[in-house]
């Protein structure tokens, strides 16, 4: 093994301040592991985290990203959950294993990796043992490392928390990394999948990984064609990845006693509803932020169940971490990867 790695660090905020280091490859002490990163999947708060628009509290050097898929290099003393040669996948939430998560009413904390914690954007990385879950059998590393955030967020926010069953209705918004896999998951369930977009091309793809329903909310108002195509009954399932102002939109949109998942929050504006029609209609409004690892093994366990394959819109060198934030910035068709190794 060389004694130094590559690894992506931010000085402060601003994507002119990464830089691609040397650095010391760490070593693993008690209960770690010393894992080979192969491939990093890019999520819409990576961008914002480096571009300075989200939370003040980070350490600084910051290594972004937390979301990889590698192989254990090394293990440290008295490490019992894996073994040289394994494949894994981070967990998003670092210390958050099952169950509620202990967090802190008046100040609740971010324990995240790529923010709270270092990240995952280098070619070796040393974590707690518990910070990792088997890679699936049936996926690449490149696509495993699409599960940990977009693919739990859908998963905790559909069936871990959603409990969504055959013959619901499901919409999801836009057709980046967490709505097709909402789209594949609700379409596995057995839902019917209505989605929106800007675009005709994306929607015609869509459509080829199963959506029901395709709506450009460009040509019209995507409400009142939700009303046209459930004859007014509405969605059980509201998938709400811009939040803001859109969320008067999504309580338009949802059955009575249907649930909204607030999952984005691309428009900063502060979200509000009509309290009428929340009181009328009674749906469900829950928060998701992406969940813990146990339910990231349980969507592993699917994932190779039914072979489902997420959707990567396109792969870049480690070296290009500037050109797929550029695409980023875009709007992907599903996730973006670094391949690193």
């Amino acid at each position: 093994m060389n004694p130094t790695m590559k690894r992506w660090t931010l000085s402060e905020t601003g994507r002119q301040n990464l830089k691609l280091i040397d650095a010391e490859i760490p070593q693993p002490g008690p209960n770690e592991v010393l894992v080979r990163v192969n491939a990093v999947s890019l999520n819409f708060r990576d961008k914002v985290i480096i571009d300075g628009g989200m939370g003040k509290g980070m350490a600084m050097p910051l290594t972004p990203g937390s979301d990889m898929a590698g192989v254990i290099e090394a293990v440290g003393p008295g490490t019992t959950r894996f073994s040289e040669g394994d494949r894994v996948i981070s967990s998003f939430n670092a210390d958050w294993v099952d169950g509620k998560l202990n967090n802190n009413a008046k100040n609740p904390h971010y324990n995240t990796l790529g923010y709270a914690l270092q990240g995952v954007l280098a070619e070796y990385v040393v974590m707690s043992e518990e910070w990792l879950v088997r890679a699936p059998q049936s996926l690449t590393e490149a696509e495993a490392s699409t599960l940990v955030c977009a693919g739990l967020t859908a998963w905790f926010a559909l069936i871990e928390r959603g409990g969504l069953r055959a013959g619901e209705t499901v919409l999801v918004q836009g057709t980046g990394g967490v709505s097709l896999f909402a789209l594949q998951i609700a379409k596995a369930m057995g839902a019917e999948v209505f989605i929106t977009s800007s675009s005709d091309e994306k929607l015609a793809a869509a459509a080829a990984l199963g959506a029901d329903h395709g709506i450009n909310r460009k040509k019209e108002d995507w409400v009142d064609a939700i009303y046209r195509l459930t004859n007014d009954r509405g969605i059980d399932h509201v998938m709400d990845t811009v939040g803001g102002r859109n969320f008067a939109d999504s309580i338009r949109a949802v059955a009575s006693h249907g649930r909204i998942s607030l999952i984005g929050m691309m428009d900063v504006h502060d979200t509000s509803a009509p309290g009428g029609l929340l009181l009328l209609k009674s749906p469900t409004i829950q928060g998701i932020g992406v969940g813990h690892r146990r339910a990231l093994e349980d969507l592993v366990r699917a994932v190779d169940g039914v072979n489902l394959k997420p959707v990567i819109d396109k792969s870049f060198c480690f070296d290009e971490l500037p050109e797929a934030l550029k695409l980023l910035d875009q709007g992907a068709f599903g996730k973006i990867v670094i391949n690193v190794g």
